[in-house]
């Protein structure tokens, strides 16, 4: 029976992408509307814009006009909904997302939440730096960003995208 869960997003994903962004999981919001980083208070839209990632500020509802410019989209749970601690850890797929970086081998990722690079990595957030990751072969370049959403306003930086930004536009 195909899942008809109402929390999944579409994963944006195709071959040789330059970049994709990894969320833990869709908010509340964004399962509601279907898109990526929706809620009002994210700042996930202006920061690509204003890092230099894109050449304007798009909205949320435009988040499949970013394949165009080489930059996908997919979460760690793709039916789990809400706040990082609302997740449900059996909804967590590292080894489906794993394949998924195989399959389509994008240049580079990047963690929008040290909570998801935490997942990934098997370890706690405390132990995550923010910015770009030892390297390994095995995997495309890994980026660990601050968190947009406004519920992480007081560890909020711009300075990691700017670095995300140079780092493609090299």
């Amino acid at each position: 029976m195909p899942d008809t869960s109402p929390h999944r997003l579409p994963d944006q994903l195709r071959p040789n992408l330059r970049l994709v962004f990894v969320g833990t999981a869709a908010s509340t919001r964004s399962a509601q509307l279907g898109h990526y980083y929706a809620h009002p208070g994210n700042r996930f839209w202006r920061a690509i814009h204003e890092a230099g990632i894109t050449p304007r500020r798009y909205q949320p509802s435009e988040f499949a006009a970013l394949l165009e410019l080489g930059i996908g989209f997919t979460d760690l749970s793709k039916s789990g909904a809400g706040m990082d601690h609302q997740i449900a850890a059996e909804t967590i797929d590292v080894p489906g997302f794993r394949a998924k970086i195989e399959k389509f081998r994008p240049r580079a990722i990047a963690f929008t939440s040290k909570k998801a690079a935490s997942l990934f990595y098997g370890t706690t957030s405390s132990v995550i730096a923010l910015g770009r990751q030892p390297r390994d072969e095995s995997l495309p370049e890994i980026f660990v960003l601050p968190s947009p959403s406004g519920a992480a306003s007081g560890h909020w930086t711009l300075e990691p995208w700017r670095k995300l930004a140079a780092w493609i536009a090299a």
